[in-house]
């Protein structure tokens, strides 16, 4: 006899969850870092090969913060790096890095793992971590206002559940 029921895990409380917040906003960094340092030597071949001169600036990082066509092009590329950063693993297994680490997914309320869309529509609110403050006032339904606004949760899972998810 089998036992098909699924297993309903508890929703979880603030802390917890700036601690995952803590180590994504690490690991969301480096993602950002990383897509910069990319975006920054792409320019620079650009230029090496005469697409772009130094738009009368003298280094080349003050071409591109002083220059509004190389300037947010470069941020919205970083942002998306570190947004598909973020989607991705929530739609693939439910959790960050940082989430994995304190156990925690995210999930439909039904259990189901988040769609691409959801994951983006997650994104805005939960910006910095602001959204997820409501859920240090809200200790009874435990939801964050990423959470209530996408009809999502985050659950602390076992030992036995968080094992091998990624």
């Amino acid at each position: 006899m089998t036992d098909t029921t699924p297993v309903v895990f508890p929703r979880a409380g603030f802390r917890r969850r700036f601690g995952s917040w803590v180590y994504d906003f690490l690991i969301a960094f480096a993602v950002y870092m990383a897509a910069g340092a990319l975006s920054f030597l792409l320019m620079f071949i650009g230029h090496y090969f005469g697409l772009f001169d130094m738009q009368g600036q003298q280094h080349f990082s003050d071409t591109i913060a002083n220059t509004a066509w190389l300037k947010w092009p470069n941020e919205l590329w970083k942002m998306a790096w570190v947004s598909f950063f973020f989607v991705y693993f929530w739609s693939k297994s439910g959790q960050t890095l940082g989430m994995r680490a304190w156990r925690l997914r995210v999930q439909n309320l039904d259990g189901s793992l988040l769609s691409i869309n959801t994951g983006i529509k997650r994104l805005v609110p939960t910006l910095f971590g602001l959204g997820t403050i409501l859920v240090a006032f809200d200790r009874k339904n435990k939801l964050s206002l990423q959470d209530r606004l996408t009809n999502t949760e985050v659950v602390v899972l076992s030992l036995e559940a968080n094992r091998g998810r990624l």
